[in-house]
């Protein structure tokens, strides 16, 4: 009785006590500080270097780095840079084009493969195939099957009574044949994507639809394309932001060439570095490349919202 009765001494908090309450309130921020930091580190100090750069005219003596300011030479050999405005064009053809059909022939595969009640797991193995080749090998294995003496490519033109066509010799023909090999290895991935979108479209509304009486068309167009938009616009995005960045296939496969055919810009850049050693106007054209993608960005997105409203 006499504990009961007894008032509990009150004891006085702690000296960490504040810390931990400012460690619960701000928990979220702080677990985020860290890759905050990482970015930060990993992205703004490479941008800051490239705009000291971009102004600068650097040279190598005795192994010490000397840089002058030039950054008015470095824009006016851009506004010059005729290969650069060639580059540009490339690109925008380059992604344009592979992200179209990789759109559409993953689409269309996905929509066959959901159809698949047995086999599936299978299928979605054997596409992940053309993923999981290095890109090394996949430039030495189109070389060969696009050669003109003796590829595989060339001799079923000649089986049909065509003649060999010099796919990556030709400015008429290079691109174009880089872009099949793009949408040969990544038609794959927008497939998976696709995939997973629709067998996680819920199975009520195309049930409802069915009992409606609405055909496989209507059901495309007015069920499974709204639904799967989201899903549409993540795979379009991500994988026109891998085809700006396009350089292994390019530089395997035609080393930019014939002439300036399949120069790309992520290609002229790394020329400019590293072959002409123009490190302060080479720093100038990663700085637009970026400024390009950002804006390609900024314009699909804005159209994407447009779109979105119209759904």
């Amino acid at each position: 009785m006499s504990d009961l009765a007894t008032p509990r001494k009150q004891t006085k908090p702690g000296i960490l006590e504040p810390v931990w309450d400012f460690v619960d309130r701000h928990f979220r921020l702080l677990t985020v500080l860290p890759a905050v930091f990482l970015f930060l580190a990993l992205t703004v100090f490479p941008l800051y270097e490239l705009f000291v750069m971009a102004g600068s005219r650097i040279s190598f003596e005795n192994a010490e780095m000397i840089r002058v300011s030039a950054l008015q030479d470095n824009l006016d050999k851009l506004m010059s840079d005729w290969i650069f405005r060639k580059a540009i064009i490339n690109t925008l053809i380059f992604v344009f084009a592979s992200t179209m059909i990789e759109m559409i022939l993953g689409f269309a595969l996905a929509l066959a493969v959901s159809q698949i009640v047995r086999g599936r797991g299978l299928v979605r193995t054997a596409m992940l195939l053309p993923i999981l080749i290095p890109p090394v090998a996949i430039g030495n294995i189109w070389r060969l099957m696009y050669n003109p003496e003796f590829g595989i490519i060339n001799a079923l033109l000649q089986g049909i009574g065509l003649p060999p066509i010099d796919f990556l010799g030709s400015s008429d023909t290079a691109l174009l044949a880089v872009v099949l090999v793009d949408v040969w290895h990544w038609t794959p991935l927008v497939f998976l994507i696709l995939l997973s979108g629709l067998e996680a479209l819920p199975e009520e509304v195309m049930e409802a639809a069915s009992i409606d009486g609405a055909s496989y068309r209507q059901k495309l167009f007015r069920i499974i394309i709204p639904l799967m938009w989201p899903t549409i616009i993540v795979a379009f995005i991500f994988r026109s932001i891998v085809a700006f960045k396009v350089f292994d296939q390019i530089f395997l496969l035609t080393s930019g060439g014939p002439g300036t055919a399949t120069e790309v810009m992520s290609m002229y850049v790394y020329k400019v570095y590293f072959q002409q050693s123009q490190l302060g106007y080479g720093a100038l054209l990663a700085l637009l490349t970026i400024a390009i993608v950002c804006a390609y960005l900024a314009v699909y997105a804005y159209a994407q919202r447009r779109l979105s409203k119209g759904w």
